[in-house]
């Protein structure tokens, strides 16, 4: 059953620390080559974390999946065969080191998994987390404040 070209989601591997690099870089070719009909979107998830350093409060994105880059595109044809023009156009970009997975046919992700993954990317839109998450019963030592370097029991 062939898949809808829109629903053709990729895990991209790219250069650690440059995933914003390369999906600009991408994004700016994609309408400079006008690779639009072919690639619809370019997505490096991220969370808003809040943690506290020297004394104070700092926010930060956090990526979901360092490393990595995620492409809603048309790679595979109607009969599972590449799509040359959007495979070379992916492959040239610097920065992107393969397609996750198998190294000469990459395959979708899964949609249950597409799925999950925009709902986690919509459920924490720009809400901020904590860094660090705390249970019950754990133990902590104070860094600041007048109980500065002693244990606690959250």
């Amino acid at each position: 059953m062939p898949v809808a070209p829109r629903d053709q989601w990729y895990v991209v591997h790219v250069l650690s620390g440059q995933e914003m690099k390369v999906r600009d870089n991408l994004r700016r070719r994609i309408q400079s080559e006008e690779m639009a009909d072919l690639i619809f979107e370019v997505m490096v998830p991220t969370e808003r974390v809040s943690e506290v350093k020297g004394g104070r409060k700092t926010e930060t994105n956090r990526k979901f999946y360092p490393g990595y880059i995620i492409i809603n595109m048309h790679l595979l044809d109607d009969n599972n065969r590449l799509v040359d023009k959007t495979w070379y156009f992916i492959r040239e970009t610097p920065g992107v080191l393969n397609f996750a997975g198998a190294k000469d046919r990459p395959t979708p992700m899964p949609k249950r998994e597409v799925d999950n993954m925009l709902a986690q990317i919509r459920e924490r839109g720009e809400n901020v987390v904590p860094k660090i998450v705390f249970e019950v019963g754990d133990t902590v030592i104070v860094r600041d404040g007048v109980f500065e370097g002693q244990n606690g029991t959250v």
